[in-house]
């Protein structure tokens, strides 16, 4: 019976890891936009300004700068996900091996005490 104690455990795990990816692909969006918006400021700052050596800083741009900032801040939410959907993982598959184990040694009582 511990089997079913860890199978439900396995399957509380499996259930966070789910919202865990879930989160992970919103922060993938968010990424994305970031960096479509990144390079529209680019196209633009381009456009505006080509090769003028008095052509300000796009590094310097305020709305530039903040999506730069929020790319960073994002990337290592997305890293801390990973990491966190890696652990969730093993514990999974831990999970499973005990189970199985379980089961095993469950099976292996039954017939020799009956």
């Amino acid at each position: 019976m511990t089997f079913l104690a860890i199978d439900a455990q396995k399957s509380l795990f499996t259930l966070q890891k789910s919202q865990t990816e879930f989160e992970q692909m919103l922060i993938l969006n968010q990424i994305n936009w970031c960096t479509k918006q990144m390079n529209y400021v680019t196209q633009q700052y381009n456009e505006l300004y080509g090769d003028d050596a008095e052509a300000p800083d796009l590094e310097e741009d305020p709305y530039f700068v903040m999506l730069q900032q929020t790319e960073e801040q994002l990337q290592t939410r997305k890293s801390n996900l990973d990491s966190q959907i890696s652990l969730l993982n093993e514990e999974i598959n831990s999970s499973k091996t005990m189970i199985n184990n379980n089961i095993k040694q469950s099976c292996g009582l039954n017939l020799l005490g009956g």
